[in-house]
């Protein structure tokens, strides 16, 4: 009689509850009645006042994309063109070529959101350095040259890349890939980058580490006698040539780098079409997602008017979606240093 009772009262009030109110023990109860564990041992709940549901508020937000929207973005950063390249990469180039789909930091969210951003490579950090200290406000004012290896098809064989780079557009004004590191070879490199870049005496400052090539006479000459300053990084201090180590980690990065070059041929195609992607498509992070060609030859003024157009558009069609602030294109820095001073040395009190 008693269990009938509770049965009645369960689906009203939960088994716990109606075992009291009948004065049954809820562990008798189960025992009698061992397919009733589990199940409706839950009192039937008024939901508490409280704060609103936020996902159901966030979900109505109307500056949020829409499901196709979202659906569009995911799309494009999983096509081909764009599969291999950063969200950062995708959103300048699409602004380049007049389309705006969201912002950078909406492509991150839709990606992580589908566990698709991937491992990031993790960078190093070092304390600051304070020598060499260089700066550059113009492109060909200070360059950074570096040799690099690249293994041969056999075990033990190398062919060696040359690259000069100007560290305020990153723009790769001369290359080379040879079988052997040569002084003679980086003399005559140099020589030439030099004159196709029209540089001028007193101009230039080349920056490099203390490798045999980079401080040997001919080279030292050669400057010398082209009116160029050198500078060097500190001995065992990698860091103090920041520019060149980025470029060719960049390089050897990318998807389609080889383990092994089956002939020198080989790796000097793969360095023009590395070069050319380097120079002018590839959106760098730290000249304003600029191509190192527009910022080097001049272009990244008209560039950076022209994203700000299709952001206004963007802006003027959904201001909604940018809450704090309308949207601006990235901007160019002014300088750029090897090793900035500190802020109180590069500013000393009177």
């Amino acid at each position: 009689m008693i269990d009938h009772a509770i049965a009645e009262l369960t689906p009203l009030i939960g088994v716990r509850h109606a075992c009291a109110a009948t004065g049954r023990a809820p562990a008798s109860y189960y025992r009698a009645h061992p397919k009733q564990v589990g199940r409706q041992d839950v009192s039937p709940t008024i939901p508490e006042a409280g704060p609103a549901d936020t996902s159901a508020r966030e979900s109505t937000q109307p500056r949020a994309l829409s499901n196709a929207e979202r659906a569009r973005v995911l799309e494009v950063l999983n096509s081909q063109r764009f599969a291999d390249m950063a969200p950062a990469q995708v959103y300048a180039t699409l602004l380049d070529e007049g389309v705006y789909l969201c912002s950078e930091s909406t492509m991150y969210r839709i990606l992580r959101e589908k566990n698709q951003t991937g491992d990031r490579r993790r960078q190093a950090t070092h304390p600051p350095k304070v020598k060499p200290e260089l700066v550059a406000d113009q492109p060909n004012s200070v360059w950074s040259w570096d040799i690099t290896k690249l293994h041969g098809p056999a075990k033990w064989t190398y062919y060696y890349l040359y690259v000069i780079l100007d560290i305020y557009s990153r723009y790769v004004v001369g290359w080379m890939i040879a079988s052997r590191e040569s002084k003679t070879l980086a003399e005559r490199l140099i020589a030439e980058t030099i004159r196709e870049q029209n540089i001028g005496g007193d101009q230039l400052t080349l920056h490099a580490d203390r490798g045999s090539s980079m401080t040997s006479k001919p080279v030292a000459l050669l400057l010398a006698d082209l009116g160029v300053t050198r500078s060097h990084s500190r001995p065992h201090v990698s860091n103090d040539n920041p520019f060149s180590e980025s470029q060719f980690k960049t390089m050897k990065y990318r998807p389609d780098f080889p383990g092994r070059f089956d002939s020198i041929e080989a790796a000097r195609l793969h360095g023009k079409e590395f070069f050319d992607w380097y120079n002018f498509e590839h959106r760098h992070s730290g000249i304003g997602l600029h191509t190192a060609a527009d910022v080097h030859y001049g272009r990244a003024t008209e560039v950076r008017r022209r994203r700000g157009i299709v952001l206004d558009a963007a802006y003027a069609a959904h201001p909604e979606r940018f809450v704090r602030n309308p949207p601006e294109p990235p901007a160019l820095p002014t300088t750029t240093w090897i090793n900035k001073p500190p802020a109180e040395e590069e500013n000393p009190t009177p």
